[in-house]
């Protein structure tokens, strides 16, 4: 009977061990989220600003016409946004498919141009050569501004990711300092962390599956279950 109860509470003590080492890993899993989505939100920034730079250069040089210009533009923005999205944690794509599904078409972003400039009753097709410029113009300088509320919100993001991550660093090389073999301790502590921003990812990809695309809140729930489980797993079972 004692010999039960012995192990009865080193299985307890397993338990909330690794509960705990899971709460440490789920730590540097949001962080790893929030940091590495504000790290490509700043990518997709330079990369299309640098893009629309180039060819106002070439299109005043006369090198392409303004109109090659936002051709060329939209189709290197909405490249760059998919790159960019292919390289996101499954939540972050998420959220920006919610946000928008898919890039915009030549002729549509003429039409909202045309409005903007001209009023509602405008027409491109009866605008002068130098008002048509214009308007593709404004195509290619669109074509290198991000969102700046999205960028400021991923901006943040990536400070608080970046916080997470230096306090599951603290949390860890505290329990390797306090634990009697320091190795091994690390070692756990490595795993542990690992295996939570890779179960993470993985099941914020599933979730993605499951739930189709733009689904920020299923995709959130699918991250955190998988990071929790893959870290509990690889905690009870070091």
């Amino acid at each position: 009977m004692a010999e039960w109860q012995f192990e009865s509470a080193s299985g307890d003590e397993r338990l909330l061990d690794a509960a705990v080492q899971s709460f440490e890993a789920q730590l540097a899993n949001v962080g790893a989220h929030l940091g590495l989505d504000g790290v490509t939100r700043a990518q997709y920034g330079r990369r299309i600003a640098a893009l629309a730079d180039d060819l106002r250069r070439q299109a005043r040089a006369g090198q392409i016409t303004w109109a090659q210009a936002a051709e060329q533009a939209n189709e290197a923005r909405n490249a760059v946004m998919d790159i960019i999205r292919s390289r996101s944690t499954p939540v972050g794509r998420a959220l920006a498919e919610r946000l928008k599904r898919e890039g915009r078409t030549l002729n549509e972003l003429i039409a909202r141009k045309v409005v903007q400039l001209h009023g509602p009753q405008a027409e491109f097709g009866r605008l002068s050569p130098s008002q048509q410029n214009a308007v593709y113009a404004e195509i290619v300088n669109s074509a290198g501004k991000s969102n700046p509320q999205v960028t400021l919100m991923m901006r943040r993001f990536s400070a608080a990711g970046r916080g997470l991550l230096v306090l599951s660093l603290a949390v860890s090389i505290y329990q390797v300092a306090i634990a009697e073999d320091h190795v091994a301790a690390a070692q756990r502590e490595a795993a542990v962390t690992g295996a939570g921003i890779g179960g993470g990812i993985a099941g914020g990809a599933l979730a993605g599956l499951a739930c189709g695309p733009g689904a920020p809140v299923c995709v959130t729930v699918g991250a955190f279950v998988g990071g929790v489980l893959a870290a509990f797993g690889a905690s009870y079972f070091w």
